[in-house]
Order: C-alpha cells, then sequence, then structure tokens
C-alpha cells in the first residue's frame, strides 16, 4: 500500500499510470517558470509546481496532470494555468481516451491574483471543450491541501470525481470563511468540522464526488480505470439536461438542508443510520453502508 497523501505529484502520477508510461511534457530541465514570483524575490519551481505528460492506464492512452502541494500549497498561476490549459487543448487534437487530473490546491495564487484568476477561468473552459470533443476528464482528490478556490470549480466541471476520506473538496477553504465571515460561522481549527463539511465522504454523500477510496495509489489507479471505462459508455459532454438536473438537484439541496449547521444532521436527513460512525468507517464499509441506506430507501 503507497499512501496517495504523503506521495509527491510526480510519485502520485509515476504510480497511477501503467509502470514507465509516463512522459511529461515541459520537464524541470526546460525551467518554464512563472514571470512573476522573482519580480516578488519569491521562490520559483521549474515546472511551477504542476506536472503534465502522457501515459497509459491499463492500457488506454491518457494526458495527466498532477499538481505539487509541496509548492505554494498547489496554487495556481499564470504558467502553471497555461500547462493545464495545453495539456486540455493537445488531449483534444490527439484524441487521447481520457485527461486525468490530480488536483491539490488552495486556489489563486495571491502573488499573481489577476493572471492567475484568468489561467483558472481558461482551464474551465479547456476542461468544457475537452468534454465537449468527447474525451472525459476525470479528478482525483486526495492531498493534504484539498481542492479548494477556482480549482474547486474546475473539479466539479470534470465528468467524475474520485476522492478519498482524507481529500477535500470546496470552493472556499476553512480559513477563508472564518476569516470573512468570523469563528462563530466556521471555526476552522475544530479539524474534524472541516473533514465533516469538506472531506471525501460528506462529498459523496452529497453526490459531489462519484467514488470513495482509501489512501492508496492503487486505489485511486482502479478508481480511474473504472471511471474511464464508465464515462466511455456515454457522452462526455455537458448538456443542457445535465446541466438543468444539477440545477434542480442544488434547489432541493438547498432546501432540504440549508438551515442545518453540522454534517451529521444532513447525513441523518439522507438516511444514514447512526451518522456518528461515519467518520470512523473504512472506505469499502462506508461505501457498503450508503448501499445499505439507499436500498432501504428505495424499498420503502
Amino acid at each position: 500500500m503507497s499512501s496517495y497523501l504523503e506521495a509527491n505529484a510526480r510519485e502520485r502520477i509515476g504510480r497511477l499510470l501503467d509502470p514507465r508510461s509516463f512522459e511529461e511534457f515541459l520537464p524541470p530541465s526546460q525551467r518554464v517558470v512563472s514571470p512573476h514570483l522573482a519580480q516578488l524575490d519569491a521562490p520559483v519551481a521549474f515546472d511551477d509546481g504542476v506536472v503534465i505528460g502522457q501515459g497509459l492506464l491499463n492500457g488506454q492512452r491518457v494526458f495527466a496532470a498532477a499538481q505539487e502541494g509541496g509548492f505554494m500549497g498547489g496554487a495556481v498561476g499564470e504558467v502553471h494555468g497555461a500547462k493545464l490549459v495545453g495539456l486540455l487543448q493537445r488531449a483534444v487534437v490527439e484524441r487521447v481516451d481520457a485527461v486525468i487530473l490530480l488536483l491539490e490546491t488552495g486556489g489563486v495564487r495571491l502573488h499573481e491574483a489577476n493572471a492567475g484568476l484568468i489561467a483558472v477561468s481558461e482551464v474551465m473552459r479547456a476542461v468544457l471543450q475537452t468534454r465537449a470533443a468527447g474525451i472525459p476528464v476525470i479528478v482525483l482528490i486526495g492531498g493534504s491541501n484539498g481542492c479548494f478556490g477556482g480549482m474547486g470549480i474546475v473539479a466539479r466541471c470534470a465528468n467524475f470525481i474520485v476522492m478519498s476520506e482524507e481529500g477535500r473538496l470546496a470552493m472556499s477553504g476553512p480559513e477563508v470563511i472564518e476569516t470573512a465571515s468570523g469563528v462563530e460561522e466556521f471555526d476552522s481549527r475544530d479539524r474534524a468540522l472541516v473533514w465533516r463539511t469538506t472531506g471525501g465522504k460528506h462529498r459523496y454523500l452529497l453526490g459531489d464526488c462519484q467514488a470513495i477510496v482509501t489512501d492508496d495509489i492503487d486505489a485511486f489507479r482502479q478508481a480511474a480505470t473504472e471511471a474511464v471505462h464508465i464515462c466511455g459508455q456515454g457522452s462526455a459532454a455537458l448538456t443542457l439536461a445535465a446541466l438543468e438536473a444539477e440545477q434542480a438537484m442544488l434547489a432541493a439541496r438547498l432546501q432540504d438542508f440549508g438551515t442545518q449547521g453540522e454534517p451529521m444532521d444532513i447525513w441523518r436527513r439522507l438516511g444514514i443510520d447512526n451518522p456518528e460512525i461515519v467518520p470512523m468507517l473504512e472506505a469499502t464499509e462506508f461505501t457498503a453502508l450508503v448501499k445499505r441506506s439507499v436500498d432501504r430507501q428505495g424499498a420503502k
């Protein structure tokens, strides 16, 4: 077992894809760095915090990108975003089987504010264009920095999201919410609350991610392989009907849970018996519990 959480970007992407199949585009030896950080006397990375390239996933040709949480928390700047956009655009030209995005980021770099925001918007457009071309986009989230900010929106633009319990997904991070609205609104120091609210299990229960796995790179690899197969069975493009269904689901969620301040209360209303045990369950036990709850609700 190899922990996804503890691995760096290159370790994750190397283990995720078939052995010795990964070929990196714009590797560190080419020294493509941010033009902004040096002006601010900030450290640079020769890959600008994201690894991109091509390889095989169970024999299928895929393009993949992995954000490096160890460099500025995986935050997106101009070059970082351009690498992601270029990868997605090339995927359309070369007609690969899928694009796999290993996301770990706090959002946009404050150092590159406007350039970073523009970069994230371009990544969103590129994801949707890739899907429109019939190429599924699969997102994996399991790093210690989670997936927040604009890249949280990028993740939800994808066809399929795989998370571990340790992964987190949201628009605004806990510290941002606390700073903007006060500790009474959200206490970022309450780590259990943070994971109950933004962690993989909560996102899976709400339908924001399609699979939850253990903190193991091989488990992510298996789930990603299955996701490519599932998405390949239908249209990868985002349709108006799917968008309208998503909006209806969000409206219903707001109606049902908008006054709830504790995720466990939401889990209980979703039909989960003894929701207090959910944080202690392993991924397989958790998904089995959810299936039993769904089957029971369907039988009523």
